[in-house]
């Protein structure tokens, strides 16, 4: 079985795209799909962010993309930190065929990751890269039970990309009240921030426990 893995580059999942490839031999990792050729029999599309043509995903049998919500709910950008915003801790992910719409293929599998309630956004994303890793690989070992997908049914619904100005906290709420929101929040490229009587100010996020981990 030919096995290709595309993702975009200089991002926070290519470690995790490498790690894949390491993990599936005589698979091949590219970073954009107009540098491929050739077909295969399974190419995971994963944190990639060209638009595809249908041409090119006519070329390979299975086309699979990961998408962190119980599609066909929870559509569009950043599912997984939307749903941490509605205060939810078990986020059901979806593994479907691409298509030309949006996040509205024909669907494999659907599996759910556990949150405690506080992780940060660097940990977020290990747990969800691990993740979708992990779902990768049960497809592959599964793959007679996996393979014929089904149609999405249910009411549909989309998130919004998320942008700097998403991380503005309320002066006037609790820290408790918005925990979820600095949760999710990157310290170097979005990070939480506030204005008071016409001042902004950035504030970072840090897990104590963990650095001290680290520390040791």
């Amino acid at each position: 079985m030919k096995i290709a893995i595309i993702t975009s580059p200089n991002q926070w999942f290519v470690p995790y795209a490498k790690k894949l490839h390491k993990k599936l031999d005589g698979s091949v990792l590219f970073y954009s799909h107009e540098d491929i050729k050739e077909s295969f029999d399974i190419m995971f599309i994963l944190s990639y962010h060209k638009i595809i043509s249908q041409n090119f995903l006519d070329k390979n049998k299975k086309n699979i993309v990961v998408h962190a919500s119980d599609l066909p709910k929870g559509k569009g950008w950043a599912p997984m930190f939307w749903q941490i915003l509605e205060d939810k801790k078990d986020i059901i992910f979806t593994m479907f065929e691409a298509s030309n719409g949006v996040d509205n293929g024909d669907i494999y599998m659907k599996d759910t990751l556990k949150l405690n309630g506080y992780e940060l956004n660097s940990e977020l994303r290990d747990k969800q890269a691990t993740f979708i890793l992990e779902m990768c690989e049960k497809f592959l070992s599964n793959y007679k039970q996996y393979k014929t997908p089904l149609k999405q049914a249910g009411k549909e619904n989309f998130y919004k990309r998320r942008g700097p100005q998403d991380s503005e906290l309320d002066i006037e709420k609790s820290i408790r009240k918005q925990f979820n929101l600095l949760r999710i929040v990157d310290n170097e490229n979005y990070p939480a921030f506030f204005e008071i009587d016409g001042h902004r100010y950035k504030l970072l996020i840090q897990d104590m426990e963990l650095k001290n981990e680290i520390n040791k």
